[in-house]
């Protein structure tokens, strides 16, 4: 897109125009780039060219207009009537990963998991093997704390770079992220363009076989080739969310188009042409057989973003 080209957004953005140098798409449909490949479009789809990009683009648009950022769509349920405002992507321009400091790398928010790990590998930086089963980016690992194999993103984070809702260029230290189980304190509508991560000295053959073991087991227990969000409950304190769905019977239930996956029953999976009603509709029944059983209320992993079908259409 040309650098002054003025893009002009409809009544609900308020703006007249924003000039952006990356693209700007109004109705942007969002199930081709979230895992389940099921959900409705985003009102607009902003892919920016660069930070100062999405700064400069945060900063004129009105700050009544939600913002979510999107990475790879693994965790995540996008309901049927769409997304609201303005969905940020974050593409190759935010995928660097590079070493900083010894044991210490700073990625982009767009980078994978498993560029991170790979590139930790080779440069001998122990401890981040992990994020090589996290099917996602540095963005969302931050804003979750994603985890795995018993580490989390609070255990190797330095410090991440965001622009803020407001479009301000922030640098926020692990202790100001007020990290939790698979939350964060980070502001709405900020998004992560950057983090530091530290890990320990350690031979590149030994980080090889560590990412090998866990990717053998993720492929010996979780369905990987079916159109799925991932962990799709919290585990409650002392308990196993998978353990908890199959004690009440879940094991291959269906609503619809998805089912609780036989292979890991914290999955759900769309098993052809399944909404996104029909997948968190088959998540709350399993939610009210769990309760029912043991007494545990189930907590929602995945983020349930958007409007549904009917709200879309009022």
């Amino acid at each position: 897109m040309n650098p002054t080209a003025s893009v002009n957004v409809d009544r609900h953005l308020n703006p007249d125009g924003i000039a952006v140098r990356g693209k700007l798409t109004r109705g942007a449909p969002l199930a081709p780039l979230v895992w389940f490949k099921a959900g409705g479009a985003a009102d607009w789809l902003f892919e920016p060219a660069d930070a100062d990009d999405l700064a400069q683009f945060l900063s004129a648009l009105d700050l009544s207009v939600p913002v979510m950022a999107l990475g790879l769509g693994s965790n995540m349920i996008v309901r049927d009537g769409g997304v609201p405002g303005v969905v940020v992507r974050l593409g190759k321009a935010f995928a660097r990963v590079e070493q900083s400091a010894p044991q210490t790398l700073r990625c982009g928010g767009g980078a994978s998991g498993i560029l991170v790990s790979s590139t930790a590998r080779d440069a001998g930086i122990g401890g981040l093997e992990f994020l090589r089963s996290i099917p996602g980016t540095v963005g969302g690992f931050v804003r979750m704390n994603g985890g795995a194999y018993g580490r989390e993103v609070k255990d190797i984070l330095v410090e991440a770079e965001v622009i803020l809702r407001s479009g301000e260029r922030v640098v926020l230290p692990l202790d100001a992220l007020g990290f939790t189980y698979r939350h964060s304190t980070l502001p709405e509508g900020a998004v992560v363009i950057a983090a530091t991560f530290r890990g320990v000295p350690a031979e590149p053959a030994a980080i090889q076989a560590e990412m090998d073991r866990i990717a053998a087991a993720r492929e010996e227990s979780q369905p990987l080739r079916s159109k799925t969000g991932g962990s799709t409950f919290k585990n409650p304190p002392g308990e196993k969310a998978w353990a908890l769905v199959d004690r009440a019977g879940c094991r291959g239930l269906s609503l619809g188009g998805a089912q609780v996956s036989e292979k890991h029953t914290n999955f759900l999976i769309n098993i052809g042409g399944a909404t996104s009603a029909d997948i968190e509709s088959l998540g709350e029944e399993v939610r009210r057989r769990v309760q029912a059983e043991s007494g545990i209320t189930l907590e929602w992993e995945i983020q349930r973003v958007g409007r549904s079908a009917q709200e879309q259409g009022q």
